[in-house]
């Protein structure tokens, strides 16, 4: 009896040890993954405050300016988009690299210019393709809509919304909802912005070129 207790008490000491090392390792974990949350947490609102700053708009103004003037001066490709749409799109770019990355809709604008430009001759080929094939390649496409859309009604109406919300940010289609909500409050305050700066930007090419115009004879 003597010599069991002696086993037995350094293999319980053992055990006991490698549970508090496992204890404490869990709420190091815990405290770091809640230090980064809320250090995310304040830098995604500081930036997102900055968008209603008077120097973020005036950079964003005048790297705007840039892009357009590069626009009229550059010819565009026979592929490239034209008026509106070229304009909108050299917004949003402008709009994302002011954003300098930090959030995931501006990485995922970025990251998106640049697939399109090493994706044209594929899609090209693929229009080819299913040109040739004929309209029976469009029934799939038909049967995965309805699939994704029977899906969509039987979600619960928050992920559902959520699901919607996802689309719209660009880069949250398959992040969970905090991620969602925290990068459409940057996405908003963002495109609040871009639609000030713009305005302004509108205003004053109109004062130019009503003050350049000559005189009615």
């Amino acid at each position: 009896m003597m010599n069991s207790s002696f086993v037995s008490s350094p293999v319980t000491n053992t055990a006991s040890r490698v549970a508090a090392r496992r204890r404490r390792r869990r709420k190091e974990r815990k405290l770091s993954i809640l230090l980064a949350a809320q250090s995310q947490d304040a830098n995604s609102n500081n930036f997102a405050a900055d968008w209603k700053s008077e120097t973020q708009e005036q950079v964003y103004s005048s790297r705007l300016l840039g892009a357009l003037r590069m626009l009229r001066i550059n010819p565009p490709s026979p592929t490239a988009p034209k008026g509106g749409r070229a304009v909108r799109e050299a917004a949003d770019k402008v709009l994302a690299v002011t954003a300098k990355g930090r959030t995931r809709w501006s990485r995922s604008i970025l990251t998106n210019r640049l697939k399109l430009k090493f994706m044209k001759r594929h899609n090209k080929r693929q229009r080819l393709v299913s040109a040739a094939r004929g309209s029976n390649s469009r029934c799939p496409k038909k049967r995965r809509l309805i699939i994704q859309q029977l899906k969509m009604k039987n979600l619960p109406t928050v992920q559902r919304k959520a699901r919607v919300l996802g689309r719209i940010i660009p880069g949250c289609r398959k992040e969970p909802l905090p991620v969602i909500l925290e990068e459409a409050t940057d996405y908003i305050a963002a495109l609040e912005m871009q639609v000030r700066a713009m305005s302004t930007l509108a205003g004053l090419l109109s004062d130019a070129s009503s003050s350049s115009a000559p005189p009615p004879s």
